[in-house]
C-alpha cells in the first residue's frame, strides 16, 4: 500500500468499508437474507426457512442452471478460440488495421445487448442458417456478447509478451507454428485463463439478449430468476439467485487456481 501511517492505513480500511458494504456487500446480503426468509413486512426478514432452496436445487431450477453452465461453457471456449485468433492476428497488422480490427470486436460492447440479441435473432430465422428456437441461438449470442472481452484480454497479454523469447526460438530455427504453440501460447496461458473466467462470468449473468431468444426448452438460469420474481415469487427467485452466484463463483475459484499455476510455470 502507498499509505505507510497507522492512522493512514486505519482511515483508508474504513473507507473502504464504507463504500464497500452499502455498495456492493448489503445488496447481497439482503438477497441471502430473502432466500432464507418466508415473509419480509419490517425492516428484517422472517419466518427463517430453506425450502426455498430445496426448490432452487431441483426440477426447473436444476434444468435451468444445467442450460446455464452448458451455455456459458460453450461460449466461453468459442469466444476464447475466435478472440485468441483474432488477437493473434491483430498483432500481426498495421497499427491501422489493427484498429479496424478492435473496433469490429469492440461493437457488440459499444451497444446494448438487447440490439446484439435482436441482431442475432433477424440474421438468423431465415434459411440458410435457421437457428430460430434452438439453442444454439442462444449460445451464438452468448459468444457474440463476450468474444470482445477474450479479444481485448488476449489483446493486452500480447502487447505485454517480450519478443525476445520468439526470436530465439526462431533463431534456432524453429517453424512459426512450433513458436506459436510451444512458446506464445504458453506464455499466454495465464491471460488465457483469466479471458476464460470472465466470460464464463458474463455469460452465467447476461439476461437482456437471452430474453428474447431462448426456446421453451433452454431457458437458462437468469430467465428464471426473472420470470420467478416477476410472478412476485420474490423468495424463491433469491434463493435461485445466490445458487447462480455461488455457482458462478466455485467456476472462478477453480479458474483462478488454474491461472495461478499457469504463472508459476
Amino acid at each position: 500500500m502507498l499509505v505507510h501511517s497507522r492512522t493512514g492505513k486505519w482511515a483508508t480500511w474504513v473507507l473502504f468499508f464504507a463504500l464497500f458494504v452499502p455498495l456492493f456487500a448489503l445488496p447481497l446480503l439482503v438477497i441471502v437474507a430473502a432466500s432464507l426468509s418466508t415473509n419480509w413486512s419490517g425492516a428484517f426478514p422472517s419466518g427463517p426457512t430453506t425450502e426455498h432452496y430445496a426448490s432452487a436445487v431441483r426440477g426447473e431450477s436444476l434444468q435451468a442452471l444445467t442450460t446455464s453452465l452448458i451455455t456459458a461453457v460453450s461460449a466461453s471456449l468459442l469466444a476464447l478460440v475466435v478472440g485468441t485468433w483474432a488477437a493473434l492476428a491483430a498483432a500481426a497488422l498495421k497499427k491501422r488495421g489493427r484498429r479496424i480490427l478492435d473496433a469490429l470486436f469492440m461493437l457488440p460492447v459499444a451497444v446494448p445487448s438487447v440490439v446484439v440479441g435482436l441482431a442475432v435473432l433477424v440474421a438468423f430465422s431465415q434459411p440458410p442458417l435457421l437457428l430460430n428456437g434452438t439453442r444454439w441461438i442462444v449460445i451464438l449470442a452468448h459468444t457474440v456478447l463476450v468474444t470482445a472481452f477474450a479479444y481485448q484480454s488476449v489483446s493486452a497479454a500480447i502487447l505485454r509478451l517480450d519478443p525476445m523469447y520468439e526470436q530465439a526460438a526462431a533463431s534456432l530455427g524453429a517453424r512459426p507454428s512450433y513458436v506459436l504453440w510451444r512458446v506464445k501460447l504458453p506464455l499466454l496461458l495465464p491471460s488465457l485463463n483469466a479471458a476464460a473466467g470472465l466470460c464464463f462470468a458474463l455469460s452465467m449473468g447476461e439476461l437482456s439478449a437471452t430474453m428474447m431468444l431462448y426456446p421453451p426448452d433452454w431457458m437458462p438460469l437468469p430467465v428464471l430468476i426473472f420470470t420467478a420474481t416477476d410472478r412476485g415469487s420474490l423468495f424463491t427467485g433469491s434463493a435461485v439467485a445466490v445458487v447462480l452466484m455461488a455457482t458462478t463463483l466455485l467456476v472462478l475459484l477453480a479458474v483462478s487456481r488454474i491461472r495461478t499455476r499457469a504463472s508459476f510455470r
